[in-house]
């Protein structure tokens, strides 16, 4: 049977593992596939590099030809399927449409350019009755786009929350086991490659944030929308929150969450509380984890490598090979980009963060003196705020003031904002009161 060509755009970490993965296992790939999958022409800035990857995988020169045109090979006729590994949105977004315009189907691992493009991207391909697949875009070897558009159809998702960015997860491990300050460990993490020279996207929550966008969109049948989700990183978290937690009971995890509600949809990314015995709360290191709520199926949990060649390499041509076995299928009968039909999308509202609901952690430096937790109490109540848990540090010999850590129950943010701004006008309250959210995921 004819093969398919491959048109591979970006022969870096991610490119490289795809062609020495496909090299390796050609034989049972093409026995998944029913033909065999073959990269025919790579593009990227440094050809003699490519050629160089090219052939440390075993390739030959005669295989493949290389160019630093990308637009060669979106406009090449011989081409069947695009494969985009550069990453960003200007280009990349060029080249992608005008792969589709070409019809050509495309594969991709850039979760950034389709939580800002997506829907203009994936409605170019259902008008053009091509595929565009990114598995690869989210959670790296972990099939959880998969998982949510197929193997969950029966479900109706209720959330999604997930450790998503292996960076984050590396430092909060790290801040956890060596008591270490986060710029001390993001140095360590710099040195040893886990984040990049500017590591602001992982950091900052906004890589997460697009992988959330993606899920959310699938598991709810929602257009794209990550201009509203709420983001919040790490950089100002602080050890002594990762130590109080733990003496609760707790870890703090950068989570991705996506939960539906009557009202919207909540989509957000922040540094979060979860129960030490959770299994979610156990993944360490450069890992990655999803855990989906399903009314039918109950809890379900996605662990893996989340980052590095091979295993969002795996992604990449696990996604090619579904392109080869359904090329020959009617468009209609594909699975759709976001898992429901195009014009059986809802139109939920993203709610603002203010009207999310979650529990809180507070921690608060007050003066040790009698009626202070009396009023800082009387002012949650006053805000329908419930205590589920309290920890009060006992002051060092010849201190004044001491630390009140307060676990709350599930109310508004909006309400925990009126809170939090009532009791830091107190006297007795020295500074700004630490807050952070806390998800039990059950």
């Amino acid at each position: 049977m004819k093969p398919v060509n491959v048109g591979l755009l970006g022969i870096g970490t991610v490119g490289g593992g795809t062609y020495t993965v496909l090299a390796r296992n050609a034989s049972e790939i093409a026995r998944r596939a029913g033909r065999p999958i073959q990269i025919t022409v790579i593009a990227d800035r440094n050809p003699e590099r490519a050629r160089k990857v090219v052939g440390a995988a075993g390739g030959g020169d005669n295989a493949v030809k290389f160019t630093d045109d990308a637009f060669a090979v979106v406009n090449d006729p011989a081409i069947d399927v695009v494969v985009e590994l550069i990453g960003g949105y200007g280009v990349t977004r060029e080249l992608v449409l005008k792969a589709i315009e070409n019809g050509k189907h495309v594969v991709t691992a850039n979760k950034a350019l389709l939580a800002v493009h997506g829907n203009e991207i994936f409605a170019a391909a259902q008008k053009k009755g091509v595929t565009v697949a990114f598995e690869a875009a989210v959670a790296g070897g972990i099939p959880i786009i998969k998982a949510l558009r197929e193997g969950l159809a029966a479900n109706r998702i209720e959330w999604v929350a997930g450790i998503i960015n292996g960076t984050t997860n590396f430092i909060l491990s790290e801040m956890r086991d060596k008591g270490l300050p986060f710029a001390d460990v993001l140095k360590e993490a710099q040195r040893l490659g886990y984040a990049e020279a500017d590591p602001t996207f992982d950091i900052e929550g906004i890589d997460a944030a697009h992988k959330a966008t993606l899920m959310a969109a699938i598991a709810f049948g929602i257009p794209i929308q990550f201009d509203k989700a709420y983001v919040e990183g790490i950089t100002r978290l602080e050890a002594i929150d990762i130590r109080y937690a733990e003496q609760l009971g707790y870890r703090i995890k950068l989570l991705g969450i996506a939960r539906r509600r009557e009202d919207g949809v909540e989509l957000r990314v922040h540094p979060t509380l979860v129960p030490a015995k959770r299994l979610i709360a156990n993944v360490e290191g450069a890992m990655n984890a999803v855990l989906v709520k399903g009314d039918a199926v109950g809890a379900t949990l996605y662990y893996g490598k989340g980052a590095g060649a091979e295993p969002t390499a795996s992604a990449v041509i696990a996604d090619l090979v579904d392109v080869a076995r359904s090329a020959t299928t009617d468009p209609d009968n594909r699975v759709p980009h976001l898992a429901f039909q195009p014009d059986q999308l809802h139109d939920l509202s993203i709610l603002p963060i203010a009207e999310a609901e979650t529990a809180a952690y507070l921690r608060l430096k007050v003066e040790d003196k009698p009626g202070v937790l009396a009023d800082i109490t009387r002012l949650l109540a006053d805000q329908s705020i419930s205590i589920d848990a309290m920890l009060q540090r006992e002051p060092e010999e010849g201190e004044t003031d001491t630390d009140i850590i307060i676990l709350t129950h599930r109310c508004k943010e909006k309400q925990i904002n009126a809170a939090i701004a009532r009791i830091e006008a107190l006297g007795a309250v020295k500074g700004k009161v630490t807050r952070l959210r806390l998800e039990t995921l059950q």
